[in-house]
């Protein structure tokens, strides 16, 4: 499993960003995806996450901000940012597991590919 991100960039505060992940050579049947984002000197935090089922999961911070969602066609995984603020500045990070659950792709423990990651900067 190979996954890709795109989309990251400089924005203001209150704009809006989609994120990207191209999943290509993909073996999973039953499987969640996530989005994870890390900042400078903290740990990888997850941000939302989507299962085979449509089953979604979303960080408490980003409720009602971010939308999740997934394209079956071709397997790419996405991010709808909106009214981003300061403190979503992070490298995002596109994740996968072969596991059902959402919640399965909410921490780093369940995790089994990973993409390179995509820098969000938001300036205030």
């Amino acid at each position: 499993v190979h996954l890709e991100e795109s989309g990251g960039g400089s924005v203001q505060s209150g704009e809006s960003l989609r994120l990207s992940c191209a999943a290509s050579e993909w073996t999973y049947t039953k499987f969640c995806m996530g989005w994870f984002r890390q900042g400078p000197g903290a740990e990888r935090e997850g941000v939302a996450s989507i299962d085979s089922d449509g089953d979604t999961w979303y960080e408490y911070d980003v409720k009602g901000r971010f939308a999740i969602s997934r394209d079956p066609g071709d397997n790419t995984l996405y991010l709808q940012m909106r009214s981003l603020k300061p403190e979503d500045s992070a490298t995002y990070y596109c994740a996968a597991a072969p596991y059902r659950g959402p919640y399965l792709c909410a921490t780093t423990q369940w995790i089994k590919n990973w993409g390179r990651g995509t820098l969000v900067s938001v300036s205030p």
